[in-house]
C-alpha cells in the first residue's frame, strides 16, 4: 500500500503537479469574521479593514490568560473598539449599547450597556492613532498610542471576542499581530483555541 501511495505521489509531481499543504483558511488565522457582522459593514484588505456602518467580531475568542490586540484609526468618524459576545447587537455603532459589549469609542468614552463606564479622558483619539486592548479575564484595559488610559473595566463574564464598530465614514484596521506598539509585559497576540492545547 505504501509503495502505491509513493508511486501515485511521484506521478503527480513528475507531471507538473506539486503536492503542497493547502493555504490557511480564514478560520485558521486571526481576522475579522464575515459571519459575525452588522448588516451594513464591509470587510476589505484580507479581512482586517472595516468600513460601512455597524460592527464585527474577530474569528477567535479571547480564551488565553492575557491577550492583546490593536486597532488603527485610518479615517475618523464614529467608531468603537473593545470586546463583545456573539449576543451583542452588531448593528448599533459605536458599540457598548447592550449588556454584551464593552468599548472605547471615538469620543473618548468607555461604554457598556448604554452607560458611560468611564467619561471622556484628556485625549480624544484622532486619525492615525492606535488603540491597544488587553484582556486577562479580570480586567479589560485600553491604551492610546502605547499609553495606558488607566480606566479598567471589570466584571466581564462569558466568552468574548475582539469587536470593532464603525459609522459616519470611519475606517479601522484590526491588528492581531506585528503590533505598532510594544504590548504590555505578559500579554500575547490572540491565540486560536486549538493552539492552546
Amino acid at each position: 500500500m505504501l509503495a502505491s501511495v509513493c508511486c501515485f505521489k511521484s506521478c503527480f509531481e513528475g507531471a507538473g503537479f506539486n503536492l503542497k499543504a493547502a493555504p490557511p483558511r480564514a478560520s485558521d488565522r486571526i481576522c475579522l469574521d464575515g459571519r459575525n457582522i452588522g448588516h451594513d459593514v464591509v470587510l476589505i484588505k484580507n479581512l482586517v479593514r472595516l468600513c460601512g456602518a455597524g460592527g464585527v467580531l474577530c474569528t477567535a475568542p479571547l480564551v488565553q490568560n492575557k491577550s492583546y490586540f490593536e486597532v488603527k484609526v485610518l479615517q475618523g468618524g464614529v467608531w468603537g473598539v473593545g470586546v463583545a459576545s456573539r449576543k451583542s447587537d452588531l448593528n448599533k455603532p459605536p458599540g457598548g449599547s447592550d449588556a454584551e459589549s464593552w468599548v472605547f469609542s471615538s469620543d473618548g468614552i468607555i461604554r457598556h450597556n448604554n452607560v458611560t463606564v468611564h467619561p471622556c479622558g484628556a485625549e480624544i483619539p484622532v486619525e492615525g492613532d492606535v488603540v491597544g486592548i488587553t484582556y486577562d479575564h479580570i480586567e479589560l484595559n485600553f491604551f492610546l498610542n502605547g499609553k495606558p488610559l488607566e480606566k479598567p473595566i471589570t466584571g466581564i463574564r462569558g466568552t468574548v471576542y475582539p469587536a470593532l464598530y464603525v459609522d459616519e465614514g470611519a475606517v479601522l484596521d484590526f491588528i492581531p499581530e506585528n503590533f505598532i506598539h510594544t504590548q504590555p509585559p505578559g500579554f500575547e497576540p490572540i491565540m486560536i483555541e486549538k493552539s492552546l492545547l
